[in-house]
């Protein structure tokens, strides 16, 4: 069995959202705690990438190779760190998305290689032998967009019904405050 590690994605600006997303509150709590609950059950540790503390999750990593790299920077670090430590693969999602369905992680798990949610990049399954592949790809004066990347390294994008992603207030909105 796959040691999995779990890379919430949180070191974004949300200009889009107007404030820190990640601690915006749903249901009584912030978005970001949604997405560990749902996450944790699935992988052997939980890292937060691109925040500090909160007191949520079992690691703390800094974006890599520096702040503002957008989610990459992040995965990035999760990757690393996912290699240091003896680690498989890394499983990535977002912080603004905190409905994520049992069955669509553990199709990622399932999944050979690296593989992408298609309609949302920055949920996927990473080996951590993409790692340097990853930090070339950072060091290279382009866009840093994840599909871009994974479409590079040949991750597989994976067809799957739309999740509720929070950019906008909205957004949040549309969740209501009622069972997903």
């Amino acid at each position: 069995m796959s040691r999995l590690l779990g890379a919430i994605l949180a070191g974004g600006l949300s200009r889009r959202f107007g404030t820190d997303k990640a601690v915006a509150l749903w249901r009584g709590r912030p978005l970001i705690d949604h997405v560990v609950e749902a996450l944790r059950p699935w992988v052997d540790a939980v890292a937060i990438c691109g925040r500090a503390g909160g007191g949520i999750g079992d690691v703390h990593l800094a974006d890599r190779p520096g702040p503002h790299m957008g989610p990459l920077g992040g995965l990035c670090a999760a990757l690393h760190h996912a290699r240091e430590q003896g680690y498989d693969a890394v499983i990535s999602v977002g912080c603004d998305t905190p409905v994520l369905p049992d069955r669509l992680v553990a199709t990622l798990i399932a999944a050979e290689g690296a593989a992408y949610l298609e309609a949302l990049p920055v949920i996927g399954r990473w080996p951590v032998s993409l790692s340097a592949e990853l930090d070339h790809f950072l060091a290279e004066d382009r866009k840093h967009a994840v599909r871009l990347w994974a479409d590079g390294v040949g991750a597989r994008p994976l067809a799957w019904d739309e999740l509720p992603n929070v950019n906008r207030p909205a957004d949040l909105q549309a969740l209501g405050a009622g069972e997903a």
